[in-house]
């Protein structure tokens, strides 16, 4: 028997125990069938420019990762790091750690007292104040964990709206960004948009099923809660006034990218992250789950992965675009989001060691 009749048994059992492994290896994701929008593309108010490219880095020191930012009661940046440092940049340049929060700080907003609330991804719902310290508030919603805090904001009447992103995909197991392509890549409705009432300690769900619920915003006349689906490429708005209580509207669909932070501005637009831009493949295989859970077996560098690409739209409480900043090159990447004062934009970012600042 030649050599290569004596190899070809070992071969076969070889394409067979990978055939095997593709078709029949446990994985973490139960994938749904969907519908993705045809992707437009960066087309109308999205057509590509440089206008981010001015943008200029501000180093950060000892860690990573200033995913959102907001500013504090004398216009200083403040962000949360992967090490679980909130951060403050000073007027002389420096920064100062206010407070540690032992997890992964993500959403960020100070309420009308000074207090800070903290999205901690890993912990749940916190707030820090100078007086007090800090503290974990909420951890759980309707006999649920709360698995992955996102985004907050405060409306007028003193309630805290919070996301959290997936009740299925810790981010204290798999890490933020792992957690984020596990949620997205099933896109089961894991995500919800919470409330927590300070007064009363009351907490309760405004809506659940979202496919990964990320950056909530309050409306300017506190009639509206914007909350970003990331995984299904728009934005919602859920009434919470008088007259609108629990209307359900889509402001925004089938944009080009991943929407992220959504940040008021003064001038009562909001500031919108797109972290990437949309995965042909992704919605090429959004109508075939099973194919989805083969991809998830491959190595990670063959599945949907987040571009290096810069993106940052303004929008009114409608979803009109408004402004639409970009940068191909992805120089300063994943842009979550920015905080603006008196005519500066402050750039948060999902990976960079850094945060950007852009004068408008």
């Amino acid at each position: 028997m030649s050599k290569r009749h004596a190899l070809a048994p070992s071969a076969v059992i070889i394409v067979l125990a990978a055939i095997a492994y593709l078709l029949f290896w446990p994985v973490a994701i139960e994938p749904r069938a969907w519908n993705a929008p045809r992707d437009q593309g960066f087309v109308g108010a999205y057509a590509p420019n440089t206008a981010l490219q001015s943008a200029e880095r501000q180093q950060l020191v000892n860690s990573e990762g200033p995913e959102d930012i907001t500013l504090d009661s004398e216009g200083r940046p403040v962000f949360g790091l992967l090490n679980g440092d909130i951060v403050r940049r000073e007027h002389d340049g420096d920064f100062s750690i206010l407070t540690t929060t032992g997890g992964r700080p993500l959403g960020l907003e100070f309420g009308p007292d000074g207090t800070l609330w903290i999205a901690d991804a890993y912990l749940g719902l916190m707030r820090w104040s100078r007086d007090t310290g800090l503290e974990l508030v909420v951890t759980e919603v309707d006999g649920r964990a709360v698995r992955y805090a996102d985004d907050v904001d405060i409306a007028a009447d003193g309630t805290v709206y919070f996301s959290d992103a997936s009740s299925r995909f810790a981010a204290d197991q798999y890490g933020t960004y792992q957690a984020s392509l596990l949620d997205i890549m099933e896109h089961a409705g894991n995500g919800r948009l919470l409330a927590y009432v300070p007064e009363t300690g009351l907490t309760y769900t405004v809506l659940g099923g979202l496919h990964f619920a990320n950056g909530v915003a309050v409306s300017h006349d506190n009639n509206w809660v914007l909350v970003a689906e990331t995984g299904s490429y728009r934005i919602l708005r859920i009434g919470i006034g008088d007259q609108n209580n629990g209307q359900i509207e889509a402001i925004m669909e089938n944009l080009p990218g991943f929407p992220d932070n959504i940040n008021d501005a003064p001038d009562g637009k909001f500031w919108v992250g797109l972290v990437s831009p949309r995965s042909g493949s992704l919605d090429a295989l959004s109508n075939y789950p099973f194919v989805r859970k083969i991809v998830q077996r491959l190595p990670s560098f063959m599945r949907p992965q987040a571009q290096r690409y810069s993106h940052l739209i303004a929008i009114d409480s409608n979803g009109n675009v408004l402004r639409s900043l970009q940068d191909p090159s992805g120089a300063f990447a994943h842009v979550t989001g920015a905080a603006e004062s008196e005519g500066k934009l402050f750039l948060s970012s999902l990976h960079e060691p850094a945060y950007a600042e852009l004068e408008l």
